[in-house]
């Protein structure tokens, strides 16, 4: 055995009793150490000598960096360390997130840091939590690694924290600062204000997070903490925390987020009977998330950084699906359904042999081992056919969704912006999508460019990419593009679809233009002549304009609904499967 492997035996040997400095009752999963190249590379390690992954419950110890860095004594100060990011701070994946958007908060322009600052925070309050109620000396473990010497501001109050936090004598975490000098002063205060916000926000630990980087914000403007980031990379365990993790409720800025007070006006920190609201840092968007509770859209842009700063980033197309997708499922109803004139009832016929490949649970277990007790899938496994025959109960069957919406110039990048033409398209495409219905999503800028799905789509994240995509051609959906999907062609019998369109007052020189020899007026009263499922405008528009050409659109046999503003789209989204269709499923 060689000299790697006998101490990764010993520190295996020392996960219970890490696990016990938390609570006898404390289960985790053995910890990776990793002492070849292989285990390495199938961990993702990198410059820290230790990781944790929420997704699955993972501790992972590079051995080599433990001998290198001699800390080969202390097994279980680091194993009780990383198991304290599992069972405390920051516990789970979404009060991660919740830290990293309070920080990013408090960190204008300075947002970047913020994995590094929850980071810094997290690890002050498992170390004072270790060393105080299980007698862990977790300072040992910085005087082996030999940090001490002062490289930046930022680095030099977090290891004098802990000399504050722990009685320790100056000096023996920290190098020692005169502190006669202005400098000085600023440092040792600083420094005492984070051991009290550490004492007064440990039960706490999301809002805390956020006065935490106030106090840190004047060091990391003036220096960006360059020095400090790069002590702390061997030290940084949370790396990939969020790696291959989803978390929901981050699309809307959560209530009391922009609460980022600095400690030394907070008065749990300094024990001022001063109320919160009254303190001069407490500014009237702070002061109203706090008081009413109203929780506002974060963002799509906003909302990918906070993604890539808890790790959990993929790519572009997924952050926009999984945003409106969020912004969405509040809203979502069953689709309208049609009634067909009868159901149809299963009716047993007979059987056939069950091929590998066919779904299980169609395999009728006792013809097979009536057939044959040895079992032998595609020899002796049958299932049962069925025929149909007519029900007394009539069909519902849900109509098929065409959303076209206007994706021309005056639209933002729903990327880029909060889009509530697209929160709108994604209640309605997944509320049909829900129901069993199929979707096709149609994004126009006309004259310019047109972007479709390839047909009427079942997949949720085809139908979704297709409609966080973005064109900013043109001046309004192009009318003359219901043609492309409702031709002379098209079949009459298959299911009913509703057609709908939202866009703005542009459209009506639309429906006047010619395009090879018919009119847009006539392509759109053709398309839901075909569709048979009726079809709606929504159009931003006042409704006194207009009037002549919105009554012949309801000549037509269009629905016509207005909206003054693009924020009153989801509201009208939510009511139109509601008002118009529920009575149908009835």
């Amino acid at each position: 055995m060689s000299e790697l492997e006998a101490l990764r035996a010993k520190w295996l040997a020392r996960w219970e009793d890490a696990l016990a400095c938390w609570s006898r009752y404390t289960r985790l999963s053995a910890p990776r150490i990793c002492v070849t190249r292989e285990e390495l590379e199938r961990e993702k390690m990198s410059t820290a000598f230790a990781l944790i992954r929420l997704v699955d419950h993972a501790v992972a110890i590079d051995l080599a960096q433990i001998v290198d860095k001699g800390l080969e004594s202390h097994a279980l100060a680091v194993l009780a360390h990383e198991i304290g990011h599992h069972v405390y701070c920051p516990g789970d994946l979404s009060d991660h997130a919740r830290v990293i958007a309070r920080v990013r908060r408090a960190l204008p322009t300075r947002e970047h840091l913020a994995p590094f600052v929850s980071n810094l925070w997290s690890d002050l309050l498992i170390n004072d939590r270790l060393h105080r109620s299980a007698g862990v000396d977790m300072a040992a473990v910085y005087r082996a690694l030999g940090l001490a010497e002062r490289t930046n501001a930022v680095w030099w109050i977090y290891l004098r924290t802990y000399e504050l936090l722990w009685g320790l004598t100056r000096g023996s975490l920290a190098e020692r600062v005169d502190s006669s000098t202005p400098e000085g002063m600023q440092l040792e205060g600083d420094a005492q204000l984070a051991a009290r916000v550490v004492r007064a926000y440990s039960k706490d630990f999301v809002r805390g997070a956020g006065r935490f980087a106030s106090l840190l914000l004047g060091h990391l403007l003036t220096d960006d903490a360059a020095g400090a980031r790069q002590r702390w990379a061997i030290l940084n365990d949370t790396e990939s925390i969020g790696a291959g993790g989803e978390v929901d409720g981050l699309s809307e800025v959560d209530e009391g987020e922009d609460d980022v007070l600095h400690p030394a006006e907070d008065p749990e920190v300094t024990g001022r009977d001063t109320p919160r609201d009254e303190t001069p840092s407490a500014s009237p968007r702070s002061r109203g998330v706090m008081r009413t509770g109203t929780k506002t859209p974060r963002g799509p842009r906003e909302y990918g950084d906070l993604l890539r700063a808890i790790g959990a980033y993929t790519d572009e197309d997924d952050v926009a699906i999984r945003y409106y997708t969020e912004q969405a499922r509040p809203h979502l109803v069953p689709f309208p359904r049609r009634e067909s004139p009868r159901a149809t009832e299963p009716q047993p016929e007979g059987l056939e042999v069950w091929e590998p490949g066919s779904p299980i649970e169609r395999v009728d277990w006792v013809e097979s081992v009536v057939r044959s007790p040895v079992v032998i899938p595609g020899v002796t496994t049958m299932e049962r056919t069925y025929g149909e025959s007519p029900g007394a109960d009539p069909a519902r069957e849900p109509l098929d969704l065409y959303v076209g919406i206007d994706c021309s110039g005056s639209m933002g990048n729903p990327r880029l912006v909060h889009s509530h033409a697209i929160v709108a398209g994604a209640v309605l495409a997944l509320s049909a999508l829900r129901a069993g219905a199929r979707v096709k999503v149609v994004l126009s800028g006309e004259p310019g460019r047109t972007i479709s799905t390839p047909g009427f789509e079942r997949d949720a994240r085809t139908v979704m990419k297709l409609l966080t995509s973005y064109l900013g051609t043109g001046t309004a959906f192009g009318i003359h593009r219901l043609r492309d999907t409702f031709a002379d062609d098209w079949p009459t019998r298959r299911r009913a679809v509703h057609v709908l369109v939202v866009t703005d007052s542009d459209v009506f020189g639309h429906l006047g233009a010619e395009r090879e020899g018919r009119s847009g007026w006539s392509i759109a009263r053709d398309a839901i002549e075909r569709a048979r499922g009726g079809g709606t405008y929504v159009l931003r528009l006042d409704p006194s304009s207009h009037a002549a050409d919105v009554a012949r659109m309801r000549q037509d046999g269009w629905d016509v609904h207005h909206v003054r503003a693009l924020e009153e789209l989801v509201a009208f989204a939510r009511a139109f499967a509601r008002s118009r269709y529920h009575r149908a499923r009835r």
